[in-house]
């Protein structure tokens, strides 16, 4: 299984790449005004100027799209400067995981219910985006990076993100949330 890209990738067109970037412009924009379940490809599309068939073109579902944002998101965004012993460089990356979703709650909540759904396009995502937050956590470890450890942090993270997409969670206290849950877990 390939990686994902973080559309617009190459071999689409500039008018190709332009239509995906009017349903993510609309999709961050409907995020913001309703909720997950209210939204749909045909009310992305009509706010982007689209048919719902162009949609459907990048996108099988509003779970595809909703999930490729977020992974562009996560992709393309500078990770964190690591400084510090094992510990504290888990720490650095939790924050910035909790940064990083925090500034998007309605982004990170649809993707949240997008990635645990059935569509298979949207589990080379899933598997993609862990991929990427595992290697986040093993850089951290650096030499400490044992599989079990790297795995229960993957769960962590997993368990918080399920949390706050629920609202169980604020986002606002997610990093607060992970740093306590890497203490204990590295204690």
């Amino acid at each position: 299984m390939s990686t994902p890209y973080a559309l617009p990738h190459p071999g689409l067109n500039a008018r190709q790449v332009e239509t995906v970037e009017r349903l993510f412009a609309a999709t961050e924009a409907l995020l913001d005004e309703m909720p997950y379940d209210e939204l749909t490809i045909r009310l992305i599309a009509a706010r982007a100027g689209l048919s719902p068939a162009t949609a459907y073109t990048y996108f099988s579902s509003k779970d595809h799209l909703f999930a490729t944002l977020y992974w562009r998101l996560v992709a393309t965004a500078e990770g964190p400067e690591l400084a510090g012993d094992p510990r504290e460089r888990l720490r650095q990356v939790v924050r910035w995981i909790a940064a990083l979703v925090g500034a998007s709650p309605a982004l990170a909540t649809a993707a949240n219910k997008s990635l645990l759904g059935g569509d298979p396009a949207v589990a080379e995502l899933r598997l993609a985006i862990g991929r990427h937050f595992v290697g986040l956590f093993a850089e951290a470890l650096g030499e400490d990076a044992r599989p079990g450890l790297v795995r229960t942090l993957e769960y962590v993270l997993t368990g918080a993100m399920v949390e706050a997409g629920a609202g169980i969670v604020a986002f606002d206290d997610l990093a607060e949330e992970l740093v306590a849950a890497v203490d204990i877990v590295t204690g």
